[in-house]
């Protein structure tokens, strides 16, 4: 088994050799201007109709307005809009020096078109609640909601728009735009290539060229072991390995791992595809609540993640519609006494208690290969004998994950740029339904009239006091002194290997997800030497 390792790490680093000859080219003017970048995950598209660039810059599109990095707004083909009083009705007007990589100008009719589009796609964007986008004339394109949105901007971010003239089937594998890269090439499961688009209306990037490869984070690191890539996603038990000519950066995400909690009994229910809902120990409040109580976060972030991490509170730590009431602090003597104010004892002297007839024993699986997750769920089920709760960790496939996620606990993981993550993973409407979101079932009146209330704000200020009560208002919320439908463990740095000499800007949070968040902000890149 150790030669079939080295040999699929070899045959991947032998790769790369094949398919960019050298990780850094340099330009005529002696320069260098080229990348190379392992990271792990290919993109299922590059349309952003189908959700290319969700929840971060989509590079070969132009966006109406993008993200700073401190999370804020910035015109990018728009140059500005209007709302109406009643937050229904958005008008942007947009510039006139945008150009497709085919020539043709970027109008307003090809934004409409691109959110109608989106809308009627159904994927990853979901705009259900826009009535429609007509442009006025070239420069101007109006957008009707049929209810106010605070999210829509956070929306808008992320779509990228296509060309009307030459959008089709293979756009998705083929695409043209107006961003800052052109697409060049894509060979599934191997590469992508992009070239700085020079007729950019917008600073054309110092990097001209870029090839993305996609390798497990064991042939990443071989890959720059052997000098052979520029930039390299790891993981937090590879990030201690130090490699002459590079560095590691350790950049600071909301990609958090905790546990699902399921909050309904076993009643012998299930969903509509079949699968059991429900779990008799995870049900009671108290036991949700000691777990969360009894975990050593800092312990997990420095020992399992060697430091490259920290504590998570809740699925949204640090950004500004996040509530800072809901950090909790270790303490195991307060999780005991919440298990034995509900009853719960060990009364056969085998270390778990029960209560009832049953046993605080349940199973808590993660996806099979996730060595970080495995870890994490491995400390943490050993941190729970502490107070005689038995956690039983195990690896399966996401297809089988999917058929017991509504019954047994999950090694989770979220983390976005914009709340509207909050508004999915608990509202009572999306608890249930065969979706990764909310499979808990956790469904409460009080959160969902919070959740409706901050969709519906007409201010940033007004959506965000709604977002913080969402977690905990005082008496309730979905924080885990609160409903606790889940107990969150650790915030993830997505640890990168970057050459010597290589700027990659920076880098804005990075959400959920590892590879596509590094390159949001790839025309800022550079060679500094």
């Amino acid at each position: 088994m150790r030669m079939k390792r080295f040999f699929a790490i070899f045959l991947a680093v032998f790769m790369i050799i094949s398919m960019t000859a050298c990780g850094s080219e340099t330009s005529n003017n002696g320069k260098k201007d080229s990348v190379v970048i392992a990271i792990g995950s290919e993109p299922e598209t590059l349309d952003p109709t189908q959700g290319w660039g969700h929840g971060n810059s989509p590079i070969v599109q132009s966006t109406l307005v993008k993200y700073t990095a401190d999370l804020t707004f910035e015109n990018d083909l728009a140059t500005g809009y209007e709302l109406s009083p009643d937050g229904l009705i958005w008008t942007f007007t947009i510039r006139d020096d945008a150009y497709f990589t085919d020539g043709e100008k970027v109008t307003a009719a090809d934004v409409a078109f691109t959110l109608e589009t989106a809308k009627t796609a159904q994927g990853s964007v979901d705009l259900t609640y826009m009535e429609s986008a007509v442009a006025q004339d070239d420069t101007t394109v109006v957008i009707t909601l049929s209810k106010p949105t605070s999210i829509f901007l956070n929306t808008l971010a992320s779509i990228g728009i296509v060309p009307e003239h030459a959008y089709g089937e293979d756009y998705g594998t083929n695409p043209i735009g107006s961003g800052p890269y052109k697409f060049v090439e894509w060979k599934p499961q191997e590469q992508i290539i992009f070239t700085a688009n020079e007729n950019y209306y917008g600073d054309v990037p110092a990097i001209k060229n870029v090839t993305v490869v996609f390798m497990s984070e064991d042939a990443a690191l071989a890959a720059v072991q052997a000098g052979e890539v520029d930039v390299a996603y790891s993981t937090a038990t590879l990030g201690t390995t130090e490699v002459k000519g590079y560095h590691v950066e350790a950049i600071t995400s909301v990609d958090n791992r905790g546990f699902t909690l399921p909050v309904l009994p076993n009643e012998g229910k299930t969903t509509e595809s079949g699968v059991p809902i429900g779990n008799n120990i995870t049900c009671n409040l108290e036991i949700r609540q000691a777990i969360a109580h009894a975990i050593d976060r800092k312990q997990i972030a420095d020992v399992v993640l060697n430091g490259f991490g920290r504590p998570a509170y809740s699925e949204n730590d640090g950004m500004p519609w996040n509530n800072p009431d809901v950090k909790i602090e270790t303490d195991v003597e307060y999780a005991k006494k919440l298990l034995a104010d509900a009853g719960w004892s060990d009364t056969d002297g085998d270390g778990i208690v029960e209560k009832d007839g049953l046993k605080a024993e349940f199973k808590c699986v993660y996806p099979s290969g996730d060595s970080v997750r495995q870890a994490i769920g491995m400390a943490a089920a050993e941190q729970l004998q502490a107070i005689g709760i038995k956690v039983n960790v195990e690896g399966m496939s996401w297809d089988d994950i999917m058929k017991v996620m509504f019954s047994e606990a999950v090694l989770m993981g979220w983390g976005s740029a914009s709340p509207n993550e909050t508004y999915y993973l608990y509202r009572s409407e999306g608890a249930l339904l065969d979706d990764f979101y909310n499979p808990e079932g956790y469904m409460n009146d009080v959160t969902d009239g919070y959740l409706n209330a901050a969709m519906a704000a007409l201010t940033v200020d007004e959506a965000n006091e709604n977002w913080q009560k969402v977690q905990w208002d005082g008496i309730t919320g979905t924080a885990m002194k609160g409903e606790c439908p889940w107990v969150w463990i650790v915030n993830l740095d997505h640890v990168t290997y970057v050459r010597d000499g290589l700027s990659i800007g920076e880098q804005p949070i990075h959400g959920h997800g590892h590879g596509l968040p590094l390159i949001q902000n790839l025309n800022e890149w550079a060679w500094t030497e």
